[in-house]
């Protein structure tokens, strides 16, 4: 299968600090990745440096042959990007519907023929339906996590980027995401790039695996192989999950 994303020699950080170093990877269409690692290893600025919202000092990012690093961050949504930062950065003074409305985008997400519509996201997460009238600010922290989610989605991107999606919600929430997410890349194919701290939670739908520590890749494999050493996992990450 084809590559999606390709990323060579890639250095980048915040002004003059330079937080990841020569970071080289590639991710096939309809591939999920795994982006493990410590706190403070580089894995949120590598999802901001491929959204655009750091500065990059070297390296390329290319997007289904597109340039990417040339783009600058409003063009990349445009080039097939859909970002859910780890503050979800939901529009909290417009509704649910509003929201969504507010960033879709006509077309098929990824290689596939699939087509995100905010109708779509409701299908997949009912609770949106049920609230699409209400603000952002009425909404519980799940329910803003699945309205960035929907909102990234109907941007119909060729790839979704997801920092830590599953932070601080409650296990029954945790689990409605996760069968959503897996639902979005391994049933609709959509390639995804995922953060998370409960490593074993997202290797689990993931193909492949990529460990970060202090702004370098230390692992890379696939999910599999390394969701099944529970060793390596504890050696790499500090903590056996």
């Amino acid at each position: 299968m084809a590559d999606l994303l390709q990323v060579q020699g890639l250095s980048a950080g915040y002004g003059e600090a330079v937080v990841l170093q020569n970071v080289s990877f590639a991710l096939e269409e309809g591939a999920t990745l795994a982006l493990l690692g410590r706190n403070g290893t580089g894995k949120t600025t590598l999802i901001n440096t491929l959204a655009g919202a750091t500065r990059q000092h070297a390296g390329s990012i290319t997007l289904g042959g597109t340039a990417l690093h040339k783009l600058a961050p409003h063009l990349r949504a445009g080039a097939g990007i859909g970002w859910v930062p780890q503050e979800r950065n939901i529009f909290k003074s417009l509704t649910v519907h509003e929201n969504l409305t507010a960033v879709a985008r006509p077309g098929r997400s990824g290689g596939t023929s699939t087509v995100w519509t905010p109708d779509r996201v409701y299908a997949m997460f009912p609770r949106l339906a049920e609230r699409k009238t209400n603000l952002g600010t009425q909404l519980s922290g799940g329910e803003q996590q699945m309205l960035a989610v929907g909102r990234a989605l109907v941007l119909n991107p060729k790839l979704l980027l997801l920092d830590e999606p599953l932070e601080g919600l409650a296990p029954i929430i945790v689990e409605e995401l996760l069968r959503a997410i897996r639902r979005i890349t391994q049933d609709e194919g959509l390639a995804a790039i995922i953060v998370e701290q409960h490593p074993q939670a997202i290797l689990a739908i993931s193909d492949k695996a990529v460990v970060l520590d202090r702004g370098t890749i230390v692992h890379s494999g696939t999910a599999r192989e390394l969701r099944a050493d529970p060793a390596l996992v504890d050696r790499l990450l500090g903590v056996a999950r």
